[in-house]
């Protein structure tokens, strides 16, 4: 008769424990629940601790490398707690007397976490950091892959909470070694389920009658057009692709090049560090890359140089950052237009800019719908056209992308490792996951002078263009 019992009892007692120290917790105190915030902030963001869980992330997971996830554990962490700080979110969060109303930020109740390997201490502290500034506890379900270094995460913030005088039953975490089982019942038990990772976990908190946010499936594709400073689009690109060796959703997929300026860009490319594949060696790729239908775990988040041998390319390959192959069509699922959370970068010639966007949109039809886009240009016309033409929830100018798509200190996108990607992804958010997604707002309101237009107002237009 199955552990199913013993499941349900393990995250009930979990969820029991969460209520009670919602019940201590001074969450309606708004100093008291920054506090709170910024302790989960310091237990990740300390030098020694950001490093030890950088080393453990990897060694876990085999995803990824130590400075990439240092940078992860540090840069989010603090951009994160930039926003928190600057927002009322507990008790009397914004009053407008002309308006008579008056808005009462409330807990949502105990929040599911659900994390990714790809990040598993970075998006724990995210996602706690923004449930207990609602006023909220919140319950961590690890990755497998990543379970231990998110159990020393959770441990970190668990005693920096204690040492500040906050419960430290706020945060928890499913019992090692996680399973499906856990992590439904948790799902299934919590008030809000918040869940990045595999869409398989998306779509069963989404199905699980639980409140639930998920968030898409990136495949990043770039255009490059002919008013851009290569050179710099090149690094960007770089920096970008081989950020935490491309494990982010926001890393950059395809990149697609206006014909005046191929040759050019390419040659930018290979000068910050590309290997430009032969169509042979582009085989030699598409073989290992995916195997019996699902990406190869022995190139996924891989350093460049294992890469090269598992491709069997050239020596010479091996001091390459990153991996070109240059594709003439859009083809489908296991194919170079679909993601490949590694450091293979597809590239397409454009004819003109129609054919440029044309080439985005079934790019994004493959994977990634709703997600994001990026351009390198100085044409604010094309970036603008992009954003009105394409099916994404963000398009980045001039950005290196997996640094800026989750909020940067250069750009207004709040800072976050959870990408809402609207109904194009089947989200119910098209947005950053932020703070706000973690309170319930009472209104409180109150009568003002009379505001009704008359009828010709709102009719006269309609009314002279048909008649009434």
């Amino acid at each position: 008769m199955s552990a199913q019992p013993d499941t349900s009892k393990v995250v009930a007692a979990l969820v029991e424990r969460a209520r009670a120290a919602m019940v201590t917790y001074d969450n309606t105190n708004q100093d008291r629940v920054d506090d709170a915030v910024t302790a989960l902030a310091w237990s990740i963001y300390q030098p020694g601790n950001a490093r030890d869980l950088a080393e453990m992330a990897v060694e876990d997971t085999g995803l990824g490398n130590v400075d990439s996830k240092v940078i992860k554990n540090t840069r989010k962490t603090f951009g994160t707690l930039r926003d928190l700080m600057r927002v009322r979110s507990v008790g009397v969060i914004d009053e407008n007397p002309a308006r008579g109303m008056v808005k009462y930020g409330k807990p949502v109740g105990v929040v599911a976490a659900v994390c990714p390997s790809t990040n598993p201490s970075a998006t724990a502290v995210n996602k706690a950091m923004m449930a207990l500034k609602g006023g909220n506890a919140v319950i961590i379900a690890p990755s497998p892959a990543g379970a231990k270094t998110t159990a020393r995460t959770v441990e970190l913030m668990r005693a920096e909470l204690d040492r500040a005088g906050h419960p430290e039953d706020l945060v928890q975490i499913l019992p090692l070694p996680v399973s499906k089982e856990l992590t439904t019942e948790l799902i299934s038990r919590a008030d809000l389920a918040v869940v990045t990772g595999s869409q398989n976990n998306v779509k069963r908190a989404m199905q699980s009658g639980t409140v639930a946010i998920g968030v898409g499936a990136g495949n990043v594709p770039v255009i490059i057009d002919e008013s851009a400073d290569l050179s710099a689009a090149a690094r960007m690109i770089q920096q970008s692709k081989c950020f935490d060796n491309a494990t982010s959703c926001s890393s950059e997929n395809s990149v697609v090049i206006l014909d005046s300026i191929y040759d050019a860009a390419i040659a930018a490319l290979e000068d910050a560090g590309a290997w430009r594949c032969t169509a042979d060696q582009r085989d030699q790729v598409r073989a290992q890359l995916w195997q019996n239908g699902v990406l190869n775990r022995a190139v996924i988040a891989k350093d460049p140089s294992v890469l090269a041998h598992v491709f069997d390319l050239p020596e010479a390959a091996k001091r390459a950052r990153f991996f070109l192959v240059e594709e003439d069509s859009v083809d489908g699922a296991h194919s170079f237009a679909d993601e490949k959370l590694s450091l293979v970068l597809t590239v397409y010639r454009a004819l003109d800019w129609e054919h440029a966007k044309h080439i985005v949109h079934d790019v994004l039809e493959v994977c990634g719908k709703g997600h994001s886009v990026g351009i390198h240009t100085q044409d604010a016309s094309h970036a603008r056209d992009l954003a009105a033409t394409s099916d994404v929830v963000r398009v980045l100018v001039n950005q290196p992308h997996t640094l800026g798509n989750g909020g940067s200190f250069e750009n207004a996108l709040p800072f976050t490792l959870s990408m809402g990607c609207g109904t194009w992804a089947g989200n119910t958010i098209d947005e950053n996951l932020n703070w706000r997604h973690f309170v319930n707002i009472t209104h409180l309101v109150t009568t003002i002078a009379e505001d009704k237009p008359d009828e010709s107002d709102l009719f006269g237009q309609y009314w002279a263009r048909h008649g009434k």
